[in-house]
């Protein structure tokens, strides 16, 4: 007998109609991979749910739906559209408070509350207005996470509601604003939950203590949590939920990010004719204006500039190497203290360091595709994308053991990994590799295992869809305390 899962998926931003961050990436692909995972026996029905952000321009929308979300004494309208990407469909929410924010996120708290509060709210009836009704609803990151505290609270008045609940943690330490008033002003009361007071009224909180399944996006990270350092003052409650909180890698566009098709870069090539890859490095290197040397390390980094990304520590490391032989190229923006620090290790080493203070995807991929080590020191990296770009087109990472970087690098297998937060260790690792590089049968065994792993998203929507099947199969709880058996 065939089954059928319905899967409601929110989120803030997906590709390719709206994108700001890594959480773009996810909601934009894994949906589409988990309908692939479609058989005979289980059909696989994913429907994305986002935002109508003033950015969003597609005139084929469809309007599906008109319908009210009770305020009070008075009543907030909602509107709803209905597109297909890839055979899937993608329905757009709008309404006053999503107006009124403007951008995807703004710097307005109070705006963005309202926004993501209602589209919450609306998200959750939208079912009734495409007459489909999900079993599970999927939420991510704090903008969505009212939907599941939401969906509790339909369960706690209508028990023969069995729609179970999945929120996945991109980044935790943004737990989003205070909602305590707009949620009261919607007739949703505040619960009794075992969260600290300071997080009961946040709504990252309040819908992880809401979902049957909380979802990290790394092992290593599920983890982490638990922990001080990075359990953003939850980490008790994490400890006490660990029978429903399970880590999984975010997957790769392995179709998008394809040395063998890649448009953009000088030269395709695969595991198999890395000899090519070597014209990709040339051409990085005349483009940025490095002295043209085949055998010089060519140090690269993709990267977001700010403490977290350990970039400070990279560039410190160097400092203390010296003239010894690597080139650098640096493409990034952001703290403008660590791209003056990038600019002045250039302006010391200029026949060295090439540091380019902007983001250019274009330039982004020829630099996986033609340096030698790509460096991610990172402090903090809930999963990281950048290291599982460069093992694919044959660019040995250089990784600090945190988060994804630990579950996706094995060192001196397909890369090189340090552990301690500290400039030595990334030097004496960096050392390492610097070291191995001349040995060019040892180097291209790296490449090659790097580019045999498989980071498709199939791999990850694998794992989703068990999660998937476990919670249709049980009672969801009313307790807000995960799963009881039926």
């Amino acid at each position: 007998m065939s089954q059928t899962i319905n899967i409601l998926y929110l989120a803030a931003e997906a590709e390719p109609y709206v994108k700001v961050g890594g959480l773009g990436d996810v909601a934009g692909t894994l949906p589409r991979a988990l309908r692939a995972l479609s058989t005979d026996e289980v059909k696989i029905d994913v429907r994305l749910v986002l935002p109508m952000h003033s950015v969003i321009r597609d005139e084929s929308l469809k309007p599906v739906g008109i319908y009210s979300i009770p305020r009070g004494e008075s009543e907030v309208q909602a509107e709803a559209f209905e597109g297909v990407l890839d055979g899937m469909p993608v329905y757009f929410i709008s309404g006053d408070p999503i107006r009124a924010s403007g951008s995807v996120y703004s710097s307005n708290n109070k705006l963005d509350a309202e926004k993501y509060v209602f589209f919450s709210l609306a998200a959750l009836e939208l079912p009734r207005q495409i007459d489909w009704m999900p079993n599970i609803i999927h939420a991510n990151d704090w903008h969505t996470a009212t939907a599941t505290y939401g969906n509790l609270v339909k369960r706690w008045e209508d028990k023969k509601n069995r729609i179970a609940s999945m929120i996945t943690i991109h980044n935790l330490p943004f737990l989003g604003p205070d909602i305590k008033d707009i949620l009261e002003s919607y007739g949703l009361p505040l619960a009794n939950t075992d969260l600290p007071d300071w997080a009961r009224v946040l709504p990252m909180p309040l819908g992880l203590w809401a979902s049957d399944m909380i979802v990290a996006v790394s092992p290593t990270y599920a983890d982490e949590i638990l922990h001080d350092e990075f359990g953003s003052g939850l980490q008790e409650f994490f400890r006490n939920r660990t029978d429903t909180l399970r880590g999984i890698l975010n997957g790769l566009d392995t179709a998008s990010f394809d040395p063998r098709t890649d448009p953009v870069i000088e030269k395709n090539f695969s595991a198999d004719d890395l000899i090519a890859r070597k014209q990709n490095k040339s051409a990085l290197q005349q483009k940025l204006g490095l002295p043209v040397l085949p055998d010089m390390p060519l140090l690269g980094m993709v990267s977001r500039m700010d403490q977290a990304k350990g970039i400070d520590i990279a560039l410190s490391g160097l400092r203390m190497l010296g003239k010894k032989d690597w080139q650098l190229v640096l493409l990034g923006a952001g703290d403008p203290k660590i791209e003056a620090a990038a600019k002045s290790l250039q302006e010391k080493l200029p026949d060295r360091v090439r540091v380019e203070t902007r983001y250019d995807a274009k330039l982004a991929r020829q630099i996986y595709a033609g340096a030698d080590i790509f460096l991610m020191p990172s402090r903090y990296e809930p999963c990281g994308i950048s290291q599982m770009i460069a093992m694919r087109y044959g660019c040995v990472p250089l990784v600090r053991a945190v988060g994804g970087l630990h579950d996706t690098v094995t060192d001196s297998e397909t890369g090189f990994v340090f552990v301690d937060k500290k400039v030595k260790a990334f030097n004496d690792t960096l050392r390492r590799a610097l070291q191995l590089y001349p040995y060019h049968s040892r180097w291209a065994n790296l490449q090659k295992a790097g580019m045999a792993q498989d980071f498709s998203w199939s791999k990850s929507a694998g794992k989703y869809l068990d999660l998937y099947k476990k919670l249709v199969e049980v009672v969801p709880s009313t307790s807000g305390r995960g799963l009881s058996e039926g």
